[in-house]
Parts: C-alpha cells; structure tokens; sequence
C-alpha cells in the first residue's frame, strides 16, 4: 500500500533495500533524509515527476553513496567475480527495478531486493 506521500514511499523502498544489504545506519539513513529532501523541493517545481520520484531517490542515494567510495547495491546474484553494483531502470519512469549493471538481468523491483521470489 503506497502512503499518502509519495516521497515518504519512496523513503522507504530505499531504506528497505539497504537493510537488506545490511547498510542501514545512522550516516546511511542521514543520506536518504537529504536526498528525499531535495526531492521534495524538486516535485514541488514540477508536479509531475512524482511519478518517477522512487527510482530518482533510489538514484540519488546509490550516487551519494558512491560519491563516498561505497557501492550500493551490490549484485549477489550473477556469476561475474568482480564486484559491481545494480542500476535502477528506467531511469526516468514508473516502477523502477533494479538491473545488474553487467549481465542486464533484472534482480528485483525497488524495494524488494533480498526478498525470495
């Protein structure tokens, strides 16, 4: 059930995930709080990318995180021994999910990754 604002939605997706690569803590959490943030100031300049603003806070904390030299997330599922991350596809659209960035193959919809199938 999606909560009545979208960008606390979002919040949560995001923070799901990242438990579910155990990277949930307080500096983690603090990134997510700024990156919806400045996604509330953005939605409130155009209404209508609040249909994207999932995967775009999603995008904002994996750019935030790497900006600090960590990856986020991980794949765990492809057989590639080098370790590299998941992109969140579409880039600019509803239902965002996550892909790995080498085989293409898609893992998970936001939100849900660690979750059996």
């Amino acid at each position: 059930m999606m909560s009545a604002d979208p960008l606390l939605h979002a919040r949560a997706l995001v923070l799901s995930d990242l438990t579910a690569q155990g990277l949930v803590d307080a500096h983690t959490v603090s990134l997510v709080e700024e990156c919806v943030a400045q996604r509330r100031w953005w939605v409130s300049q155009w209404e209508e990318g609040i249909a994207y603003v999932d995967g775009l806070v999603a995008q904002d904390v994996q750019d935030a995180l790497f900006d600090e030299s960590r990856r986020w997330p991980l794949c765990s599922e492809c057989a590639d021994p080098v370790e590299h991350s998941l992109s969140i596809e579409p880039e600019l659209g509803p239902d965002p999910h996550w892909v790995c960035s080498e085989s293409g193959a898609l893992i998970a919809a936001l939100g849900t990754l660690g979750r059996s199938a």
